[in-house]
């Protein structure tokens, strides 16, 4: 287990502790209208419900709503805070594609994709949300699938519950092609490989190599080829066709490569101030109307830089 990662998280959880008695939080039980759930289902009185959504203390999975017919969804976080909840405008949004059912990003590195425990605003959902909302009061997404905070790009959200449903029940079947590009410290033995592999959550909600025997272990599959390497680094492309979590890290970590800035599994080198991890391409099929979608993000300019400097 890596010493860092453990005192961040303790250090974390001091710091948040505090915001976390400034907000109520409320998972949503019952599709309803946002006043009415207020009332009928949190016990608010009208007059308080009314002033809540007026001075904007409310948002929901971090992103903030103040019309009072807003469609509530099951699972929905509504989140009540002390302090007025400002909504920003989202001109520079990196969008790399929008239309009717769908819209995907190419998500910065260091956003998280929805609200978590320790932060509710700065999300990619939050983003995503505000801009949409600039168009019509009454648009909503929903999120799909997530990339972890420290990695970089593509993500999309469906615009309606219903494709939302589908994707997530057949994701493995929509989806043709997820690429990553992973830089991993040192000089890969096997220029290309498919890693099988068994992987397993611990206590801290870390994940683990284990055996194929372990029962509450989940199969992953893995792929890479190495694209460009130096003396210190390699680059990869990866393409997973399990999606476990932190399973490139885990995977390439296991073979004793880790991802560069990866200090959550091991102490690797950090040249780039940043995780060596970028998803360049995400290729899926609508379920509904078999359209083809395939989201590509460029590979990040500092990753090319590593390489390209004389050394």
């Amino acid at each position: 287990m890596n010493k860092n990662y453990k005192e961040n998280l303790k250090n974390r959880n001091i710091k948040e502790e505090k915001k976390r008695l400034d907000i109520k939080e409320y998972k949503v039980k019952e599709n309803k209208g946002l006043l009415d759930y207020l009332i009928e289902n949190l016990g608010f009185s009208r007059n308080n419900a009314k002033n809540i959504l007026s001075h904007h203390l409310l948002s929901i999975d971090g992103a903030p709503i103040s019309q009072f017919d807003f469609k509530l969804n099951v699972g929905d976080n509504i989140i009540i805070a002390k302090k007025p909840i400002k909504k920003k405008e989202r001109s520079k949004l990196p969008i790399i594609y929008e239309d009717d059912e769908i819209i995907a990003i190419n998500k910065p590195f260091g956003l998280l994709s929805i609200a978590s425990d320790k932060e509710k605003s700065s999300t990619a959902y939050r983003m995503v949300m505000d801009y949409l909302q600039e168009k019509d009061k009454h648009n909503r997404i929903f999120v799909v699938h997530r990339l972890d905070k420290e990695t970089s790009g593509i993500l999309i959200f469906a615009k309606n519950e219903k494709l939302k449903e589908a994707l997530q029940d057949k994701w493995n079947d929509l989806v043709i092609k997820r690429g990553y590009y992973a830089i991993v410290d040192g000089i890969m033995d096997k220029k290309e490989d498919r890693i099988v592999n068994y992987l397993r959550m611990n206590a801290l909600n870390l994940m683990y190599v284990t055996s194929k025997n372990d029962k509450k272990a989940y199969r992953c599959i893995t792929e890479y080829k190495v694209i460009k390497e130096n003396k210190l680094y390699s680059l990869l492309d990866v393409n997973i066709y399990t999606g476990r979590k932190n399973q490139i890290r885990v995977t390439l970590g296991s073979l004793s490569h880790y991802v560069i800035g990866d200090d959550k599994y091991g102490n690797p080198s950090n040249p780039l101030k940043r995780l060596g991890l970028h998803a360049y391409e995400l290729k899926l099929k609508n379920p509904f109307s078999d359209k083809l979608y395939d989201f590509k993000a460029p590979i990040p300019k500092e990753f090319n830089d590593l390489f390209n400097k004389s050394r």
